[in-house]
């Protein structure tokens, strides 16, 4: 888990997803264009949260997420999500 200099406002999480499967369970490979998007990562940096909104994940939990979840960045080569703590699903 690399270091960020990044620091998320109010009750957003960055997140770095974990790598897509690259192989089946039999040993087939799957080629990059039919890889399922990461749905499970690591939190790298947690935000205050809001008045409203305590955050209760922490930097170093594994996290399910949506498909669909966060808006992607890229810092020092990294692929990073940057969401809502409400568009966590759970902590792994």
């Amino acid at each position: 888990m690399a270091k960020v200099n990044i620091k998320p406002l109010a009750d957003r999480v960055l997140i770095e997803p974990v790598e897509a499967e690259t192989k089946t369970a039999s040993g087939i490979i799957i080629p990059d264009t039919a890889k399922e998007k990461p749905q499970k990562g690591k939190v790298v940096a947690v935000g205050p949260g809001t008045k409203d909104e305590k955050i209760t994940v922490k930097v170093g939990d594994t996290v399910l997420y949506g498909k669909y979840a966060g808006t992607e960045l890229k810092l020092d080569g990294s692929d990073y999500l940057m969401m809502r703590e409400s568009d966590i699903l759970a902590i792994v």
